[in-house]
C-alpha cells in the first residue's frame, strides 16, 4: 500500500518561487522564469542594443510593456496644435527617443508619453492588470517591488539582466531567505500606509532585510487598501530586502477584476482559485519574524539621508553619540551636516521650501484625496516656494479631475502636472534647489536625491499637505481635529 506524504507547509514566497524554477543548478542558484517584465526609457537602450549586436529577438514580447516614465517632464507635453514640445536635456531626450524606437521594433507595447495610460510603470502595471498575483516580475529599477503589494514576487534588475530577460524570459537567481513583518492592532488618526513602512524602515534599518523576501502580513496589512498594500511593498528595498509581499485575497482580486490586462470569463475564476491557494500554509516556518505593533506608529518624517533616519513628528533630532553603532554614530553625523540640522532641534519647527507629491510610492488616487484632504479650503504658506502634485498615471490624472481634487491643489497653490517619476530623483527638469527643504511623498532620502544639494524630508500624502500649509513640518493630526 502506497504511504502518501503530506507536502511540507510553504510560505507565499515559496510557492511562488517553485512554481517558477525552470532548472536547478549545482551551485545553488535556480534558472528562473519571468512571467512580466516592466521597462522604461533608463536601463532600456543598452540592452536592446545589446540584442542587436547579438543578433537576438526579444523571447515574449507579449509579456513586455514599455513605458517612458524617468526623463519625462512633468509639464506640457504637446502644444496647442498637438506638435511634440522638444526636450530640452539632450541625454533625456536621446533615452526618450531610443525606446520610442525600441520597443515597437521588437514587438513590444509601448505606452507613448502622451497616451492616457502612461505613468510610472510601477503605477501602470496594476492599473492596466499586467501585474497579477502569484507571478514574477522585473523591472530595472530599485522600486519594482512595488509590485509585491498584489502578491507578485517583483524585484529590480540591472541593464545586463534586462538584456538576459529580454533575450530568454529567464533570469539566474539564488532563493533568498524568508521573513515574516507581521504588523498588528489598528492604526491611529491620521496614520497612513507611508508611516507604516517608513516606521518598519526605521525599526529594520537600511539593511535590516539583506538577504530576504518580505511577507507583510497581520491586520494592519489586511485592513490596507491595495494601493497601500504597492507603498509598504514599494520600500521593501529601502529597508534592504529583495522584495517583499502582500498575500492576495479578496481585496486583490476586486482591485484587479475588469483591468485591461487582466484575465477574463473561465480564465479569471481559475486565476482566482489560484492566487487564493497561495496564502502560506499554516504551519510554514520563516527564517525570520519581526512583530510591530500598530499603536507604536505615528505619522513620521525622516530627519537624515537614509530612510532608516526616521522618527514620528513629535521628536527631536537626535544626537549621533546616542546610536551605539560607531559606523552609524559616524553617518548620523554627515546626515545631520549635509541636512543642516541640529542635535535637539524639535521635527515641528524645521522649515521647508518646496512640496513634492507624487512618486511610485505616493502618487495614486488614494494618495491625492488623502492630500486634497488637508488642502480643503487652505492655501500653501508663502514661505513654500514651489509645490507641485504629479499623479501616476493618465488614468490617475482624469479621476482626480473628475473629482474636482485638480481644483482644490491649484487653489491651495500648488501646480497640477503631467504624470511621470518627477522630483523623486534628479532625472528630469523637477529638481529641488541646492541648499533647499523638500517634504517629499517619495521614497528616497539619499544626498542629492532630488537634486544636488537638495534636502529631503521623505512623508506620507497628508504629512507633505499639512508641510505646505503650515510651511514647517507639522503633525498633520493638528489640522484634522
Amino acid at each position: 500500500m502506497a504511504t502518501f506524504i503530506m507536502p511540507a507547509p510553504q510560505t507565499l514566497y515559496e510557492k511562488i518561487w517553485n512554481a517558477h524554477v525552470v532548472e536547478q543548478r549545482d551551485d545553488g542558484t535556480s534558472l528562473i522564469f519571468i512571467d512580466r517584465h516592466l521597462v522604461h526609457e533608463v536601463t532600456s537602450p543598452q540592452a536592446f542594443e545589446g540584442l542587436r549586436v547579438a543578433g537576438r529577438n526579444v523571447r515574449r514580447p507579449d509579456l513586455t510593456l514599455a513605458v517612458p516614465d524617468h526623463n519625462l517632464p512633468t509639464t506640457a507635453r504637446r502644444d496647442g496644435a498637438g506638435n511634440r514640445i522638444p526636450i530640452a536635456d539632450p541625454e533625456s531626450a536621446a533615452q526618450l527617443d531610443a525606446l520610442e524606437r525600441n520597443a515597437p521594433a521588437f514587438g513590444i507595447r509601448y505606452i507613448a508619453d502622451a497616451d492616457l495610460e502612461q505613468g510610472i510603470v510601477h503605477v501602470v502595471g496594476p492599473e492596466q492588470g499586467f501585474s497579477l498575483p502569484g507571478t514574477t516580475i522585473v523591472c530595472g529599477d530599485s522600486h519594482t517591488a512595488s509590485h509585491g503589494g498584489l502578491g507578485a514576487l517583483a524585484f529590480g534588475i540591472g541593464t545586463s539582466e534586462v538584456e538576459h530577460v529580454l533575450a530568454t524570459q529567464t533570469l539566474q537567481l539564488k532563493q533568498s531567505k524568508s521573513m515574516e513583518v507581521r504588523v498588528e492592532g489598528e492604526l491611529g488618526p491620521c496614520v497612513t500606509a507611508k508611516d507604516v513602512v517608513l516606521h518598519i524602515t526605521g525599526v529594520l534599518g537600511a539593511s535590516g532585510g539583506t538577504g530576504y523576501v518580505i511577507e507583510y502580513t497581520g491586520s494592519v496589512i489586511r485592513a490596507l487598501s491595495v494601493e497601500g498594500r504597492l507603498t509598504v511593498s514599494n520600500m521593501a528595498i529601502e529597508h534592504g530586502a529583495r522584495a517583499g509581499l502582500v498575500a492576495p485575497d479578496d481585496v486583490t482580486f476586486a482591485y484587479l477584476k475588469g483591468r485591461p490586462m487582466a484575465p477574463k470569463g473561465a480564465q479569471w475564476d481559475a486565476a482566482v482559485a489560484y492566487w487564493r491557494s497561495l496564502a502560506t500554509d499554516a504551519g510554514a516556518v520563516y527564517d525570520k519574524v519581526v512583530v510591530i505593533d500598530a499603536a507604536d506608529i505615528a505619522p513620521n518624517v525622516t530627519w537624515g539621508t537614509s530612510p532608516e533616519d526616521v522618527l514620528p513628528i513629535t521628536g527631536s533630532i537626535p544626537d549621533p553619540a546616542s546610536f551605539a553603532d560607531p559606523s552609524k554614530q559616524v553617518a548620523a553625523q554627515k546626515s545631520l551636516d549635509y541636512m543642516g540640522l541640529s542635535v535637539g532641534t524639535k521635527l515641528t519647527d524645521i522649515e521647508v521650501q518646496n512640496i513634492f507629491i507624487g512618486s511610485c510610492t505616493n502618487s495614486r488616487i488614494e494618495d491625492l484625496r488623502a492630500a486634497a484632504a488637508v488642502l480643503k479650503g487652505r492655501k500653501k504658506a508663502d514661505a513654500i516656494k514651489w509645490a507641485i502634485v504629479v499623479p501616476g498615471s493618465g488614468l490617475v490624472k482624469r479621476q482626480a479631475e473628475e473629482e474636482g481634487l485638480d481644483q482644490i491643489f491649484t487653489d491651495a497653490g500648488f501646480e497640477w502636472r503631467e504624470p511621470g517619476c518627477s522630483a523623486c530623483l534628479g532625472m528630469n527638469p523637477d529638481k529641488v534647489p541646492a541648499g533647499e527643504r523638500c517634504a517629499s511623498t517619495s521614497n528616497r532620502n539619499f544626498v542629492g536625491r532630488q537634486g544636488p544639494g537638495a534636502r529631503t524630508h521623505l512623508v506620507s500624502p497628508a504629512m507633505a499637505a499639512a508641510a505646505a500649509v503650515t510651511g514647517r513640518l507639522t503633525d498633520v493630526r493638528t489640522l484634522l481635529d
